[in-house]
């Protein structure tokens, strides 16, 4: 080849391998050290069609990857906590998101002879990162500013090698072959079909941008031949998530086609367009040569020109991908955490977090289910009551593996606190459940051996009941808002439980020497104190976590002992609730 030989060739797939190092590298390490940021945006996503977008957008541009995002987007679709409308705003905005890559590596087509033009130029700033990301990486014990080396050190060689691809295609503006080329993709439809090829085998759009870019220093990649091979980036990029969308629900399915749907009807839209303004108008910036600039200026024009029409038909195309995946009644009641979000630790603890949320709800709602089924017993109640606890021994079981598996990843401190506190908690929610399922018990046996409880009894179990169920509250509160103010108050709260029980023991024992109560309901009112005063002891557990977790303490038995010691308002509430939830005088 003139002017390109087979060392160029090798120079040009190293610098395609240190530039896709370097860019993965970056986004796992700005996932880790941006898991609060990621965490804020995400919590803000709702079925309003700009918050979703601008929360897509967001996540994005601070990831570096739509791919990413939208693989995020699949995995919360298929736990089902996300819906398809909110996931369709958020991919919307991935779409974007994604095209701030571009803007940054077009800081590597800076040209001019000014000091401080060079110092722009990353050849002259990317060493300097270099040097600062490694002395982080290598020198510092934090995991947060080991992150920061790494992205430091991720960035620059990406741009490292961005350069030596450069510099080795540059020779290729003198191979014919290589000029006739992009003459051939300046039919639209033939350049769309290489950017779509090139970005699915890559599987980044950011990617592909970048490569464009690389190739533009030729001056044989002309602003013609950039749009539609753009569009195809756009097209390619979809890869990613239909492949996470295999083997998932039919939420999730919707998901990724929404995506890839998106993406072809922005390129079906615009390319004609594009084609009309070219063949009839011409416009002289077409024909020339592209540069870092130009095509970073084409690839956000493109996204943002799709979502401009798409985004208002939201609904439309959340019709179309119900059509294309129908319903097959599909069981619903399965507990879904996607795999693939493992590799972005932050994300896959937010999931963690949500699913955990609705195992309290339905933990505690067994419970006090349970307490309801003491006098207002029917079979729906119990079948409630028993389904609710089966759930909850299927969240137990798939959150402690799914954690179990993702503390073997790369935490920061404050995740693995999180992944810690949570791996302790679903244990002590599972029990709960498993208290309103003896509840139950109870009742039946009270039903089927038609057995009474005295009415000084009845009075007594409708004070405990009335402190069982806000203490439930309580936790509740504490678990999903992370409140450390209702988590102080569960502890006195039990204590005061724990008494209520001892003295109702120590009535009934009186009211059976009386001969007022039968000793088979003796047994029965035994086993009800004992289930309500356990589940009061979990309650206990999951406020000290949350607690351990707001101190960065994870030692349950010293946080509980200190509320009680050395927390000034722990007598105050202790009296509060203990005449609250005082017994009648006998």
């Amino acid at each position: 080849m003139n002017g390109f030989d087979i060392f160029d060739v090798l120079t040009m797939i190293g610098g395609l391998c240190l530039f896709l190092f370097g860019m993965n590298i970056m986004g796992q390490a700005l996932e880790r050290r941006a898991g609060s940021s990621l965490r804020g945006l995400l919590s803000k996503i709702t079925t309003k069609r700009i918050a979703g977008f601008l929360t897509g957008l967001g996540v994005t541009a601070v990831i570096q990857s739509s791919s990413a995002t939208t693989v995020m987007v699949v995995g919360f679709v298929n736990s089902g906590l996300m819906n398809l409308k909110q996931a369709i705003n958020v991919i919307m905005g991935a779409n974007v998101g994604t095209t701030i890559t571009g803007w940054i590596l077009s800081l590597g087509g800076i040209d001019g002879n000014n000091v401080f033009v060079q110092l722009l130029k990353p050849s002259s700033f990317t060493p300097v990162l270099a040097l600062i990301g490694i002395v982080y990486y290598m020198f510092t014990k934090s995991n947060k500013k080991k992150d920061t080396g790494m992205i430091l050190l991720g960035f620059a060689t990406l741009m490292f090698g961005m350069e030596i691809m450069s510099d080795a295609v540059s020779g290729l503006k003198e191979v014919p072959a290589f000029q006739q080329l992009f003459i051939m993709f300046q039919n639209p439809l033939l350049g769309m079909v290489a950017g779509a090829v090139l970005t699915g085998i890559i599987q980044s759009s950011s990617a592909a941008v970048g490569i464009l870019q690389a190739l533009s220093v030729t001056g044989q990649v002309t602003n013609a031949a950039a749009v539609p091979i753009v569009m195809g980036t756009a097209i390619g990029t979809c890869v990613t998530a239909m492949l996470s969308g295999v083997g998932a629900k039919k939420e999730a399915r919707r998901a990724a086609w929404a995506h890839l749907l998106f993406n072809v009807l922005g390129a079906v839209i615009w390319l004609p367009v594009y084609w009309v303004i070219r063949d009839v108008f011409n416009p002289a910036i077409l024909g020339e040569a592209a540069t870092f600039l130009s095509i970073a200026i084409i690839n956000t024009a493109v996204k943002i020109l799709s979502t401009v029409v798409l985004l208002p038909m939201a609904d439309l195309l959340e019709k179309i991908v119900c059509k294309i995946v129908p319903d097959d009644g599909e069981e619903e009641e399965k507990v879904y955490l996607d795999e693939r979000l493992l590799a972005t630790p932050p994300i896959a603890l937010v999931e963690c977090r949500l699913v955990a949320a609705k195992m309290a709800e339905v933990s505690v709602r067994a419970l006090e289910n349970g307490l309801l089924s003491l006098t207002q017993y029917t079979p729906e109640l119990a079948e409630s009551i028993m389904k609710d606890e089966g759930r909850c021994d299927k969240f137990e079981d798939v959150l402690g593996t799914y954690l179990v598996r993702l503390c073997s990843e790369q935490l920061n401190e404050s995740d693995s606190e999180e992944a810690t506190e949570l791996l302790k908690v679903i244990g002590d929610f599972e029990r709960i459940s498993d208290h309103g399922a003896n509840l139950l018990e109870s009742a039946q046996e009270l039903r089927d051996k038609k057995l009474t409880l005295t009415e000084a009894a009845v009075r007594e179990l409708e004070v405990l009941t009335g402190a069982v169920r806000e203490i439930l509250a309580l936790t509740v509160k504490a678990f999903i808002n992370n409140d450390t103010v209702a988590a102080y108050d569960v502890e006195p709260l039990e204590q005061v439980i724990d008494e209520l029980k001892e003295k109702m023991r120590t009535r009934h024992i009186l009211r059976m020497q009386q001969g007022d109560c039968s000793i088979e309901a003796g047994f029965v009112w035994s086993d009800l104190l004992s289930n309500l005063e356990r589940a009061s002891d979990h309650c206990s557990n999951i406020a000290g976590c949350v607690i351990d977790t707001a101190q960065h303490n994870l030692n349950l038995h010293e946080t509980l002992s200190a509320t009680r010691n050395n927390d000034p308002e722990y007598d105050k509430k202790f009296q509060e609730y203990s005449r609250k939830y005082a017994l009648a005088a006998q």
